[in-house]
């Protein structure tokens, strides 16, 4: 099954069976309380342009294009947890969940999944730390997410080490020649930068993630067939992953510029002609307008609904 759906997620996970899913990684908006933008522009050399470049050169610089989305929800745990009881449910018993977080929200996501499912089926707390964009003079510059992982069974999980890239040892002179040429497994800290904006990974979606942590996670937890479900799917990441390693997938997402990504960007990639696309046809894809941007809302009292996992 390769499945993009263009829907409420909530709505849409109510309809998927008990234990359909092999891994969950989900990447929920971080509620950082303001507008996400992201704008596209072309640069032009350009005699009497207002930017300067390399060696003195100048350039006129135009927007092309531009995706945002408001970041801002009055009560986020509340519209997170039906959201994580219903994908607790759809995880098989063998399964894995990935929660990707920032720093304002990890430690109240922490608890809240803590209570729901157990702090026993607690696995790990990743820091993926980057080194990119502006730094505040008047704290640490915050450059880290955390991805919270849990696991249904403690005793009864895949973690698929030897598949998972190798890193490169600090001190390779001190593990000898052949422990250095293949590297080493990495911790919970993963160094790795975003999405460069000049990438042809690069989508323009707002909170794209970096193929190569998407990579790391479903070549760890899930095996080759296994079903991989992505309910905040944006960009569409954890199918491009999934594309390449040989799982199934399903991603979710209530965004029309969301659904207008990923048809661009699965465009004339091995095995995405077997995608199943529900609520929009990939045909004639074009770039989102200012109609199209992602919405985030909680629609009724019953997303407020406190649920406590069965």
């Amino acid at each position: 099954m390769r499945r993009i759906q263009l829907a409420d997620n909530l709505e849409a996970l109510r309809t998927l069976d008990d234990g359909l899913a092999d891994l969950i990684y989900i990447d929920p908006p971080f509620n950082t309380g303001r507008e996400r933008r992201h704008e596209q522009i072309r640069v032009v050399q350009s005699d009497t342009g207002a930017r300067t470049g390399f060696a003195g050169r100048r350039y006129d610089a135009a927007t092309i294009g531009s995706h945002s989305f408001a970041d801002c929800f009055d009560d986020y745990l509340a519209f997170l947890e039906p959201r994580l009881a219903e994908g607790w449910r759809v995880l098989a018993d063998d399964g894995t969940l990935y929660v990707h977080l920032d720093w304002r929200e990890s430690h109240y996501v922490k608890v809240l999944l803590d209570a729901m499912v157990g702090r026993e089926r607690f696995l790990n707390e990743i820091i993926w730390a980057y080194d990119y964009g502006g730094r505040t003079k008047k704290r640490w510059p915050p450059k880290h997410d955390v991805i919270l992982v849990y696991v249904k069974d403690p005793k009864r999980y895949t973690f698929n080490a030897d598949a998972v890239d190798r890193i490169p040892y600090m001190a390779p002179g001190l593990v000898g020649a052949e422990k250095a040429a293949l590297g080493k497994l990495p911790t919970d800290t993963w160094w790795h930068t975003i999405v460069p904006t000049n990438s042809r990974e690069k989508t323009g979606y707002p909170t794209q993630k970096p193929l190569g942590i998407l990579r790391r996670i479903v070549a760890a937890s899930s095996d080759p067939g296994d079903l991989v479900l992505d309910f905040f799917a944006g960009s569409g990441t954890t199918g491009a992953a999934c594309l390449e390693l040989g799982r199934e997938f399903i991603l979710i997402d209530e965004s029309p510029g969301a659904m207008e990504v990923m048809a661009k960007r699965f465009e004339g990639v091995p095995g995405a002609s077997e995608i199943e696309w529900v609520g929009r046809s990939p045909a004639g894809a074009t770039a989102p307008s200012d109609a199209m941007l992602p919405e985030v809302v909680v629609r009724s009292d019953s997303d407020r609904e406190r649920h406590r996992s069965p």
